[in-house]
Order: structure tokens, then C-alpha cells, then sequence
């Protein structure tokens, strides 16, 4: 929650960008009803924890069911919400409606962080609503797996957030015969074979980009994700690991399902899985065009970061410093963990059910090897 000469300060500073956003007075009487409806956003490397200020902010009205209800059917004044339709601070709301995201540029990566922040047990569950005040807002929500659908003449962004339950890491979420969008590892090759023709697909069909630029000769040393639609391959992405950073590369979702969240799922879960292996800088190469794209994920150019050009496209040097991640695989970890197959480490693997049978095979004698 910013402090008020903070919150005064970030209102002010995003009237220019959002010149319909509530009066102070407004936010400040929604905040007294519950303080968790704005939380600031701040760069990490321009922080100053002695003397901590937003860069910007998303605001919420925590819905109760007559709040909800009135969204719904777009009666609810969301200029100046009547009191009678808010939840208190330790009341579940019925829904969580996305008030105002104030986040240029390269903050515009923090925003998932914020929605992953309000999952405590009074939250958890409780889904996300919203509506674009901008084609920059609409881009944003569809990136952030928004889906809108027509309430009256007003376009209702929603996100469901089901009961929390133990679930797969996305970058292991697929299960034949599912629906929606999923990931997987390519651990076989006839994972590699979709992986190689889904980028022939985007790349050298769409993109006119050789074979021998596309298909690099660094396929067989990188760990690949694939994203599915249903149980249809719709994209891939590419993670190769160096000493200090893994770098995310070669993204790719077909044409047709390019409405999908396909491309967000891909790239968190290409995130979450190098943070798992324990990498926390994540450095890629993104064309010039789509900075705005990477930048909602927390990646920034950084300084003395270089430009290029291969394949016809010009690029810019990105990078994401992620925070350490809880499970990080690292010496000390069980060793079983580390043997099982890539991306697969929270179940037990074949070497895992082996370990039951009994030692039939000991140590070689090294006298009878000697002979």
C-alpha cells in the first residue's frame, strides 16, 4: 500500500495516461474500506528501500456479491463506488474487479506479480474482472490470460482463478485429452519433430527464414517447451543454459491460435523452469517490435545492452533478473530429484521405483577387472 504523499503523487503522475481515473478522494475512501485496493509497483533496479516509492500501481474494488452483480449488468459506477457494494479487508470478496493498472513501459511486467499477491487464503480463488481503457490495457489484460466477453455495450475482461489446488508446474501442465492451453518438455523425438514443425511453420513459412538460420545446430543441446491447445501442438520455445544465465529464444505459436494466452503460458513457464534449475538472470535477443511484449514479463534492456540483426529482423538485447526461486535443484538437493527427467522433478521418476529392488549388481572387484 503506498503511503499517502506516494498515492497522491501516482494518481497525479497517471491522470495523463488515464485522464478518466477516479478523483484522489474517491481512491482514498475505497482504500479506508480496504487498504489492499492499491498496491504500488516499483523497478527493481531504481528501488531504494530507505526510501521506498512507487513507479506505479494497480487498483482494485474488492466486490461483494452485490458489487459483483451490479458489474455484471453494468450498473456499478466504478468512478465512485457506493460503499454498500464493497468487501471490508478481512471479508472474501465475490469478485476483484481490476479498478486501474498504472505501469509504463518496462513496469508492465510487475502486474502479474501484483495479481500473484493478492492469493492469500481471503483472495485465493477469487476471480479477476476488468475492462480496457486503452488498446495498451486490452493488449496487456489478453497477455495476462484475460479473456472478454460482451456485457451490455461494454467489453467485461474476466480471469479464473479456480480453487487452489496441488497442481503441475506449467512447464509440465499438459495432460492428453485436457483442454485449454498447457506446456510440456520435449523429452523424445517426436516431441523435437513438433518442435521442428512448428517453427518451420511460423518461421520459415511465415517469415521466408532459411532452413539453415532457423535450424541453427543448437536444437540437440537446448531443452525445448511445447504448448498445446487442446491436445494440438500449437507452439514451442527454446532454453539454452550457459554458466551464469539461460537464455530464452526461437518462440513460436502458429497463426490460428495466436488468440490464445499460448505465447504468456509459454514464456512463464520457460521462466519458471530455468528459476527452478537455479538461474535467475534470463537474457534473449527480442526484435525491436516486440519489447513492449517481453517487457510485460519483467525483462528490460539493460545498460550497454547491444542491437543486432540476423534473419532479416533487428534485435536488442533483453534481460530479467528473477528473484531465487523456493525449489531451486542445486548440490544438497535429493539426489533422486536430480535424476529424474527434465522438468519432471516434483514426481518420482523410473530411477526413483528402481531404487526399491534390491543391489544385485555390487561394486566391480577391482582384481577381477585388472584381469
Amino acid at each position: 500500500m503506498p503511503a499517502p504523499d506516494d498515492l497522491r503523487r501516482l494518481i497525479e503522475d497517471a491522470r495523463t495516461d488515464l485522464p478518466d481515473l477516479a478523483p484522489l478522494h474517491v481512491v482514498q475512501r475505497v482504500m479506508s474500506i480496504n487498504p489492499d485496493s492499491v498496491l504500488a509497483i516499483a523497478q527493481k533496479h531504481n528501488f531504494d528501500a530507505a526510501r521506498p516509492q512507487g513507479d506505479g500501481f494497480v487498483a482494485c474494488l474488492m466486490l461483494n456479491a452485490a458489487g459483483l452483480a451490479a458489474l455484471k449488468t453494468g450498473t456499478l459506477d466504478v468512478s465512485d463506488p457506493p460503499a454498500a457494494m464493497l468487501a471490508g479487508q478481512h471479508e472474501r470478496p465475490a469478485g476483484i474487479y481490476v479498478w486501474a493498472v498504472y505501469a509504463r513501459r518496462r513496469l508492465a511486467g510487475g502486474v502479474s506479480l501484483v495479481f500473484d499477491r493478492l492469493s492469500s487464503p481471503t483472495y485465493r480463488g477469487v476471480d479477476f474482472y476488468a475492462r480496457a481503457a486503452t488498446p495498451e490495457g486490452a493488449d496487456l489484460l489478453t497477455t495476462l490470460g484475460f479473456t472478454v466477453r460482451k456485457t451490455g455495450c461494454v467489453d467485461l475482461y474476466h480471469f479464473a482463478r479456480g480453487p487452489k489446488t496441488e497442481a503441475a508446474p506449467l512447464y509440465d501442465s499438459h495432460k492428453p485429452g485436457g483442454a485449454g492451453t498447457s506446456v510440456a518438455v520435449a523429452r523424445n523425438l517426436e516431441d523435437l519433430s513438433r518442435v521442428i514443425a512448428l517453427r518451420a511453420a511460423v518461421y520459415m513459412a511465415e517469415q521466408a527464414c532459411p532452413y539453415e538460420e532457423e535450424f541453427d545446430g543448437n536444437d540437440l543441446s537446448a531443452t525445448h517447451l511445447i504448448g498445446y491447445v487442446g491436445d494440438e501442438p500449437a507452439g514451442c520455445l527454446r532454453i539454452r543454459f550457459f554458466a551464469d544465465f539461460a537464455k530464452i529464444e526461437r518462440l513460436a505459436v502458429r497463426a490460428e491460435f495466436r488468440n490464445t494466452r499460448l505465447a504468456f503460458a509459454l514464456v512463464r513457464a520457460g521462466i519458471e523452469l530455468a528459476r527452478v534449475k537455479g538461474y535467475r538472470r534470463l537474457y534473449g535477443h527480442a526484435q525491436k517490435r516486440l519489447v513492449g511484449f517481453w517487457s510485460r514479463f519483467g525483462f528490460r534492456i539493460f545498460d550497454g545492452a547491444q542491437e543486432l540483426v540476423f534473419s532479416d529482423f533487428d534485435y536488442v538485447e533483453m534481460l530479467l533478473e528473477a528473484e531465487p526461486h523456493p525449489q531451486a535443484i542445486g548440490l544438497g538437493a535429493d539426489p533422486y530429484v536430480i535424476i529424474r527427467p527434465e522438468g519432471r522433478w516434483h514426481r518420482a521418476g523410473t530411477l526413483d521405483r528402481s531404487r526399491s529392488r534390491a543391489v544385485t549388481r555390487p561394486s566391480v572387484d577391482r582384481t577381477v577387472a585388472a584381469r
